[in-house]
């Protein structure tokens, strides 16, 4: 199957997810408040959304550069966005069809690219645990996830740091079926993930990682604001969303969908939103973080032909 039908696939499943998401849900609150939505903040919101890739696309170019990689800018901007219509595959692990392009144009191999890839996740989640921990003191509740989240960090942070470590890993994914295809370009890729965990690396790849969480999530407290909501504060807006992807991303579902969606609800209800606000609330924000995001990559894929790149053995 190509990126093209699985991506139509998972359109598919999700907007019957969101469908079911809905009915559930009060739909008399539903069309009230979609009359509130003060669609005036759209442009603002999308502006937020765009400048929290930003951050992302200079932590690639960092990465690429620690490796020697040079790939002309406007190429590897198109590139990188084209990795966002894989944004709802399996903890976005469609972003390999970014390591896919790279070696088709450019003849840089997956094995370069590929760890790069895992170590952006790596950087995604440990920058979530630090916005999370922003709203703390608002939200104790959160402190588990970040918890939690710190715990997963030093885990992987230790294995790309010892060899052996990382080898006893590498034994224990062979095992899985759904990880077989990453084991060929990772086994030989220890060398390139502990170099981009060095300090040099680490520090502005940690920050540019809290640059994007924190950016989006103005994005989300603008969705709350269209929607006469105030009830939550800034701190509390950023733990929340960047706990519930986080809880996403480790459920492994494509875009996190419905692991994503429910504890960000979830999340909500305990700061006192009632279930149906929330579920609306979350759609809204998923709509312009997450769906945006796949619009515009599409686009990119389309751009850099990324389309006859199939997802198998290519």
């Amino acid at each position: 199957m190509n990126f093209s039908k699985m991506f139509l696939i998972i359109v598919l499943i999700s907007i019957a997810f969101y469908s079911i998401f809905l009915f559930l849900s009060d739909i008399s609150n539903l069309e009230s408040n979609s009359i509130t939505f003060k669609y005036e903040y759209a442009p603002l919101i999308l502006i937020f959304v765009i400048i929290s890739w930003i951050p992302l696309y200079f932590r690639w170019r960092l990465l690429c550069k620690n490796l020697g990689l040079e790939i002309p800018f406007r190429s590897d901007f198109l590139v990188y966005l084209a990795g966002l219509a894989l944004y709802i595959t399996p903890a976005k692990l469609g972003e390999l069809l970014r390591s896919q392009i790279l070696r088709e144009k450019f003849g840089i191999q997956r094995t370069q690219t590929t760890p790069l890839l895992f170590i952006e996740k790596f950087y995604d989640l440990l920058g979530a645990v630090i916005a999370s921990s922003i709203g703390i003191l608002y939200f104790p509740q959160i402190g588990i996830i970040v918890l939690g989240g710190l715990i997963i960090s030093i885990v992987i942070f230790v294995i790309f740091s010892s060899k052996i470590t990382f080898d006893k890993s590498i034994i224990l994914l062979s095992k899985f079926k759904f990880s077989k295809k990453f084991i060929e370009p990772l086994s030989k890729s220890h060398e390139i993930l502990k170099t981009s965990t060095k300090i040099k690396i680490f520090t502005p790849s940690v920050i540019l990682s809290v640059l994007n969480w924190v950016t989006i999530s103005f994005a989300v407290f603008y969705v709350l604001k269209a929607l006469n909501i105030e009830s939550l504060g800034f701190p509390e807006i950023v733990s929340t969303y960047a706990s519930s992807l986080f809880l996403g991303a480790l459920s492994f579902l494509p875009g996190g969908l419905g692991i994503t969606e429910g504890s960000f609800v979830g999340l909500l209800n305990i700061q006192g939103m009632d279930i149906a606000t929330g579920v609306i609330v979350v759609i809204i924000v998923r709509l312009f973080t997450l769906w945006f995001g796949v619009l515009i990559g599409f686009i990119a894929l389309k751009l850099v032909g990324g389309f006859s790149v199939k997802s198998s053995n290519s």
